[in-house]
């Protein structure tokens, strides 16, 4: 989409008969908007949203108001916990109009936030290499996991992202509603609207006064870059933190990475380090994951992210290689091929299979360029049932 032009606004404006005053309202928030950042579309109204992004109007109200639910939740199995109780992640597919306005909004607005150089994730131009590159030839290297990472954010903190794009109140509240998931559970019992707070104009509409709060959804196409621009402070919290005892600091997504070539770092130092790190988790709202702390010294294996950092380079694990080279063995086996592999496997479908397969080649690609593209040649020998 083209940047925003006042003028083109006004033309149009005026070619529909728009009042003045209105017109005048609506410039005045639009350069305020674009004075900010020049490459996001300025949105004045719902109404004015749905005719953006191409989606019903009422469909938007019924979101906004939490009288239309707008998810197909399901479970995705993830390794076992550390006492092998089954423990699983909540994936939230949004219906085809939600999704629709919600992708508008990410492509529109929010990859167009500034994103803390320490979030190697999602942002535009983000990679595997710049994501795990800082923490090579490592000395000492500490990992940490935050839970629940996007439910742990609530409906007011995109509220505030959308406000420091320089969006009105209104429209603010209800984009936030849009891209956030109505949940009520353990985890979110106290978030809810005060009467004091700054949506008292949102709630003058009747249909908007639903007092819980929700949360972003993961699986939401607008949820990871929402999860970069609210963690931005988190993140210069803990650049100052790492900084301060010589670590480099990264984040993707939930995973946290620190690590150090320091010579005199010591374990009793990590130890204080993972304590100064919690706290600072907790104060901005967020749970570490204790179960999920190591701390890697000096000999130990360094993998980042499923990528060896031992070196001046990051590269690809033997495992990730074993595991490739074993998928594109069965594959090409006679006598048992695509069929039987998947079956072994447990796909679903041969379409699973292949796709997942050829995302580990993708995956290896940025990192290992060559052995990638002689592991996709030999995929292509695969024959697969027509």
């Amino acid at each position: 989409m083209k940047r925003w032009s006042s003028l083109q606004y006004q033309r149009v404006a005026k070619q529909k008969e728009v009042d003045d005053k209105v017109v005048a309202a609506a410039l005045a928030i639009g350069r305020e908007i674009t004075r900010r950042n020049p490459d996001v579309q300025p949105v004045f109204t719902l109404n004015h949203l749905a005719e953006l992004a191409e989606v019903d109007y009422a469909s938007l109200r019924q979101y906004v108001s939490r009288t239309l639910e707008g998810y197909e939740a399901f479970k995705l199995r993830k390794r076992s916990g550390p006492n092998g109780e089954q423990r699983y992640r909540i994936i939230c597919v949004p219906e085809p109009s939600l999704m629709k306005v919600q992708r508008w909004i990410a492509q529109n607005i929010l990859n167009h936030g500034a994103v803390h150089e320490a979030s190697v994730a999602f942002a535009p131009e983000s990679t595997l290499v710049k994501a795990t590159s800082p923490h090579c030839e490592a000395r000492w290297l500490i990992k940490l996991d935050i839970k629940r990472f996007f439910e742990s954010i609530p409906e007011r903190f995109v509220y505030y992202v959308f406000r420091e794009f320089g969006f009105q109140a209104l429209i603010s509240f209800e984009m936030a509603r849009l891209c956030t998931r109505l949940f009520p559970g353990p985890l979110y019992n106290t978030w809810k609207w005060r009467s004091s707070s700054p949506f008292d104009d949102a709630y003058r509409i009747k249909s908007y006064t639903h007092s819980w709060q929700g949360h972003v959804p993961q699986g939401a196409p607008s949820s990871p870059m929402l999860a970069n621009l609210v963690c931005y402070k988190l993140d210069e919290q803990l650049t100052s933190i790492a900084a301060a005892k010589g670590l480099q600091y990264t984040r993707y997504a939930d995973d946290l990475t620190f690590s150090t070539t320091d010579k005199a770092f010591t374990r009793e130092m990590a130890v204080t380090f993972v304590g100064q790190v919690y706290r600072c988790l907790l104060r901005k709202g967020f749970s570490p994951n204790t179960s999920k702390t190591s701390i890697v010294p000096p000999g130990g294996r360094k993998i980042v992210l499923g990528v060896l950092v031992d070196g001046r380079q990051p590269k690809l694990s033997r495992q990730f290689k074993a595991n490739l080279r074993q998928h594109i063995y069965y594959l090409t086996l006679p006598n048992w091929g695509p069929v039987e592999h998947a079956k072994k496997r447990g796909f679903a479908s041969l379409t699973g299979l292949r796709d997942h397969v050829l995302g580990l080649i993708g995956y290896a690609a940025q990192i290992e360029p060559t052995y990638a593209h002689a592991r996709k040649r030999e995929f292509e020998k695969v024959r697969w049932p027509i």
